[in-house]
C-alpha cells in the first residue's frame, strides 16, 4: 500500500533519515520502533505531508504522493494521530469525531448559512457515522461529554475515532499507548485489532514493546536515522543488531 524509496531528510547538519526503503503492506499492522531520536516522528511526518524529503519519494497505491501537502495527503486516504493528543477541548466528544467528516461533504458555506436540506443530511449523516465510531472504538455513551472530561485513555480512543472518520485506506498512529496504564492498553490493542479487521491498513510508532510484540504482522526498526532491520515479531526480537540498538541483551 506504501512505498518508501529512499527517503532523506536532512535538519541543517543533522540527516533524520538516511536512504530509507520499507513498505507497509495492504491489510497488515506494520510497527516502526527505534531509540529515541532514531527517525520515527520525521518519517510520519513525511508520510503524512508536514515534511517535504529531502531525496527520494513515496508511492501510496503506486501513485506518487511525494511533498503533497497534509490536507491532499488526506484526501488520498491517510490518516493519522499524533503522540501528544490534540482534541478540540470546547467541542463535544461527538463534535470532535464529525469534525473528520468535513472532507467528504458536499454542502458549502451557503448551505451552512442557509441551513439548506443538503446541510441538514450532510450533518445527520457524519453525527451517526460518529457515533458508530465510538461505539467502534469502544466511548460509546459519552457523546456529549467535553474531551477533558474523559479519561486519559479515552481521550486517546477519541483521537482514533477522529482519524477514521476520514474513512481513511491507512491509518497512522504515533505511539497510542502512551502514557496508558495497563488496562487502557488492552483497551487500545482491541480497538485497534478491531480496525484492522475491517481492512483498514495500520502503521504504528510504539514504545511499548509488548503492544508492538502483540500487534504487528511487519516491524521496521531505525537506528540514527537509518533502517537496521524489518521482518516479523519472531525475526526482529533475535536480530543482533535490533539487540544491540534497542531491545538490550536482557
Amino acid at each position: 500500500m506504501l512505498q518508501l524509496e529512499r527517503i532523506t531528510k536532512r535538519f541543517g547538519g543533522l540527516t533524520a533519515l538516511s536512504q530509507v526503503d520499507m513498505t507497509v503492506d495492504r491489510g497488515k499492522i506494520t510497527s516502526l520502533i527505534g531509540p529515541n531520536g532514531a527517525g520515527k516522528t520525521t518519517l510520519f511526518n513525511v508520510v503524512s505531508g508536514f515534511l517535504r524529503p529531502d531525496e527520494g519519494r513515496l508511492l501510496f497505491l503506486g501513485q506518487d504522493v511525494t511533498g503533497l501537502k497534509p490536507h491532499e495527503v488526506t484526501r488520498r486516504g491517510i490518516a493519522r494521530t499524533f503522540q501528544n493528543i490534540r482534541l478540540f477541548p470546547n467541542l463535544r466528544v461527538l463534535e470532535n469525531v464529525m469534525v473528520g467528516r468535513h472532507i467528504h461533504s458536499n454542502a458549502g458555506l451557503l448551505d451552512s448559512v442557509l441551513c439548506t436540506r443538503r446541510d441538514r443530511m450532510e450533518r445527520r449523516d457524519s453525527a451517526l457515522r460518529a457515533e458508530e465510531l465510538l461505539q467502534l472504538v469502544g466511548i460509546e455513551g459519552r457523546e456529549r461529554f467535553k474531551p477533558l472530561n474523559l479519561p486519559y485513555g479515552e481521550q486517546k480512543r477519541l483521537e482514533l475515532a477522529r482519524a477514521l472518520s476520514i474513512e481513511p485506506k491507512l491509518l497512522m498512529l504515533d505511539e497510542p499507548s502512551a502514557g496508558m496504564n495497563p488496562n487502557e492498553i488492552q483497551e487500545m490493542i482491541k480497538a485497534i485489532q478491531q480496525i484492522n479487521s475491517q481492512g483498514i491498513t495500520v502503521f504504528l510508532i510504539e514504545h511499548n514493546m509488548n503492544v508492538v510484540m502483540d500487534l504487528s504482522d511487519k516491524i521496521v526498526v531505525l537506528d540514527f536515522g537509518n533502517k537496521i532491520a524489518d521482518g516479523t515479531p519472531e525475526a526482529i526480537r533475535k536480530d543482533p543488531k535490533v539487540i544491540e540498538a534497542y531491545l538490550g541483551a536482557d
